[in-house]
């Protein structure tokens, strides 16, 4: 068994989760980490996971030659970073979510996906969740009937979690493309965020074979626990004819069928073992493609350009206060627009 080489640019929270997954993943060894800006942190990550650390990250590239890297870092530094790696020649990259924070970063990226040869997965993980896993085989089974209506929703705002739900949402509904956004946003505070968006979003997204979705964003969506910290308030249902699925990350799961309930709590102890099941399902379908470029990961670069477009659909469809059609191309100054009229 080949095994692949990898390593990560960017070493704060988020990047164990990275790091701690390969413990799942026998056919590859994480061997390097870069971090710029915070030397402490980047000697730490080294030395908790026995990998070199680097300063400069094309630096590490060169001397390592891994087969995936792994981009860690924030939002605004995507485009920079995945052209890089595209520079490089490296075979394949792992982005965090969201891919984009307005329309300049996405047509950048859109003509990066079409003329890069390194092949660039989204770091949309939960399509790897046992649990969210159980609820796509029962849609897909057939045994439910035909799905009919998808509801999503986060209290958090659209660039923090809504591209996560609606990538989830996709993945219950056999990845229909979203074809229509009708919805309204409104606060500005968040705006000028490190997840960039709307306070709060609500939209209705019609999808290609004909499903509708109610997708929430912001403290406007409901609740689904008593406990104030608002990452944990994340949700997904699909509704069908003959029954019912639902999976939230910090709360329930559960399939309701004619055979009757399967379901439960999600501890905190399965919380956390299922994240790295997840995210380690997400690396070891990432080094497929590397192995097979016929097999694209799930949450390719392209699909989430197209969750992206969604986005910038629903902030038209509140500027203009009409529904938008998907594929949609959007004005550069649209976040402009968008951050005059929710101050009005």
């Amino acid at each position: 068994m080949k095994k692949h080489r990898t390593a990560i640019i960017g070493c704060g929270g988020r990047a164990h989760g990275h790091a701690k997954a390969y413990q799942l993943v026998p056919n590859a060894e994480l061997v390097a980490c870069a971090n710029k800006s915070n030397l402490d942190r980047r000697q730490n990550f080294a030395q908790t996971y026995g990998i070199t650390g680097y300063a400069n990250a094309s630096e590490m590239i060169q001397r390592e030659q891994p087969d995936l890297v792994h981009l860690v870092a924030m939002p605004n530094q995507w485009v920079s970073l995945m052209q890089m790696v595209s520079d490089l020649g490296v075979p394949a990259c792992l982005v965090e979510k969201p891919i984009a924070c307005g329309v300049e970063d996405w047509q950048k990226l859109c003509q990066l996906e079409t003329e890069s040869r390194t092949r660039f997965g989204v770091g949309k993980q939960f399509r790897w969740h046992p649990r969210l896993l159980d609820c796509r085989r029962a849609l897909q089974s057939g045994k439910l009937g035909k799905l009919m209506w998808l509801n999503f929703l986060a209290r958090m705002n659209l660039s923090a979690q809504g591209t996560h739900l609606i990538d989830w949402a996709m993945s219950l509904n056999n990845d229909s493309p979203a074809i229509q956004v009708f919805g309204t946003v409104s606060g500005s505070d968040l705006l000028d965020s490190t997840y960039p968006a709307p306070d709060l979003s609500l939209a209705e997204v019609i999808f290609a074979n004909g499903v509708h979705g109610l997708w929430h964003t912001g403290t406007s969506a409901p609740s689904i626990m008593d406990d104030p910290a608002i990452y944990k308030h994340t949700h997904v249902a699909g509704y069908a004819e003959y029954g019912q699925v639902r999976f939230e990350e910090f709360g329930q799961w559960a399939i309701q069928s004619p055979e009757g309930y399967q379901g439960g709590q999600i501890s905190a102890e399965d919380r956390d073992r299922y994240n790295d099941i997840a995210q380690a399902g997400l690396t070891q379908a990432m080094l497929r493609w590397v192995e097979d470029g016929d097999q694209p990961v799930e949450t390719n670069l392209k699909r989430a350009l197209h969750q992206w477009n969604a986005v910038l659909g629903l902030y038209a469809s509140a500027l203009y206060r009409r529904p938008i059609k998907i594929p949609f191309e959007p004005p550069v100054d649209l976040l402009l627009q968008l951050r005059t009229g929710i101050s009005q």
